[in-house]
């Protein structure tokens, strides 16, 4: 990309023409030829940046990205190699455009001088961090030999970082009894064909021989089927809290509730679908997201699509406005009437509480994952530690199941509430 403008001047030399007629003055006044030679070299020196003509750069940028796909945590090295295409660049400044997401500590700069069609590169390294990941154009700042005038552009170099989260499966979540017409994990209230006794019956013609009561049969002589406790696939959509102010962290180095959330949603989305349960996704926030439930090696590969690149489940914030009671209204619309509901929030307001409980009252089982966005160090946040332990504690009173999960592992946490609510 080259530059028509003719730059802008950077004072560098502002008043130095002014400061070096000072001495020929005073040079002339005491008869010292070498102050009025000093004052004449300055003067030529001002001269002599004053014409000194704008560069015009014409340079290109490319970024080279390894590994090109890493997955979160990884440390990917990016290169960045300028290209001019252009005149001699005396002075050349370049800032690389690093998406706000991905933090990097080394110096993402350089400061060079680059002769016509010549190239430089600089190197430096980011974490990486799940979602798609565009960078912003590359700003270039050149200036003339004498650093009197300047032309800043910016290069866009179409560089775009993709990190697919792994959808592992650490932990078996503790799901409510559901009542889907397929064959899962969760037992119901219902006889028929599964693992647990439930109860026994009259004998029907064409009940299977193996579930023929034989004790029965022998000591009263008459015919029996046993029923066991069926086992029926659950329908669970999981509901993450993606509104701006569920981006909150303990401090500014910790993970924001929204990403803590994210990483659990892909963890129990792997877990349900392995055990054979029908999984949706949808955001409580800005944007359009929704995955209906689903199963299979498609709805995976559909699902870790959208944890990765899906605008509503970002690293940062979404500007776009949010009309909570609309979004509500179109969610139970889309909701199937079997499904519960895995709702990861911070419930860092009473809104949060209202969702739940509504959904819950509207026939939807609800048990919220509640990653803890407080901190204890000043105030303020020991006081929004204790508003949002009251919210948690109205979740358990309205009859929800509520994980408040803290520093500890969720899988910890989910044997921990596993054990407390088969108690």
């Amino acid at each position: 990309m080259s530059a028509d403008s003719g730059g802008v001047p950077t004072e560098r030399w502002a008043g130095v023409a002014a400061l070096a007629l000072l001495p020929v003055g005073l040079g002339v006044i005491v008869q010292h030829p070498p102050l009025v030679l000093a004052g004449v070299v300055g003067v030529g020196y001002a001269a002599y940046a004053r014409g000194d003509p704008t560069p015009t750069p014409s340079v290109r940028v490319e970024h080279e990205l390894a590994p090109p796909s890493p997955s979160p945590g990884d440390d990917v090295t990016v290169t960045v190699r300028v290209h001019n295409d252009g005149d001699f660049l005396p002075d050349l400044r370049v800032v690389d455009g690093v998406p706000a997401a991905l933090a990097t500590d080394d110096t993402a700069r350089l400061a060079t001088s680059l002769l016509p069609g010549r190239s430089v590169s600089f190197e430096y390294t980011l974490t990486a961090v799940r979602g798609e990941h565009e960078w912003d154009p590359v700003t270039v700042v050149a200036r003339n030999a004498s650093g009197s005038r300047e032309v800043t552009l910016e290069v866009d170099a179409d560089t775009t970082l993709q990190c697919h989260p792994e959808l592992a499966a650490t932990a078996t979540l503790p799901l409510r009894g559901l009542t889907a017409q397929f064959s899962g994990r969760v037992p119901t209230d219902v006889g028929g064909s599964g693992l647990e006794f439930h109860s026994t019956r009259e004998y029907r013609h064409g009940d299977p021989v193996r579930r023929i009561n034989w004790a029965r049969l022998a000591s009263t002589g008459e015919l029996s089927t046993l029923e066991f406790r069926e086992e029926r696939a659950a329908t669970v959509v999981l509901l993450i809290d993606s509104r701006r102010k569920a981006y909150r962290s303990p401090d500014p180095e910790a993970e924001n509730a929204v990403e803590r959330s994210v990483d659990a949603a892909t963890q129990a989305f792997s877990a349900l679908l392995d055990s054979g349960d029908r999984v949706g996704i949808a955001a409580f926030g800005p944007g359009e997201c929704w995955l209906p439930p689903g199963t299979g090696a498609d709805h995976r590969a559909a699902a870790r699509e959208l944890f990765t690149a899906h605008p509503a489940l970002s690293a940062t914030p979404l500007e776009d406005r949010f009309l909570p009671t609309t979004w509500l209204y179109k969610f139970r619309r889309r909701l199937p009437g079997d499904a519960q509901v895995l709702f990861f929030s911070p419930v860092v307001d009473d809104f949060a509480v209202q969702t739940a409980r509504r959904l819950d009252a509207y026939g939807h089982l609800v048990t919220v994952v509640s990653p803890d966005p407080t901190g204890g160090e000043t105030t303020g946040q020991r006081l929004a530690r204790v508003e949002r332990a009251n919210r948690l504690s109205e979740l358990r009173s309205s009859g929800l199941r509520v994980i408040d999960w803290g520093d500890t592992p969720l899988a910890t946490e989910l044997e921990r509430a596993a054990r407390r609510w088969s108690a």
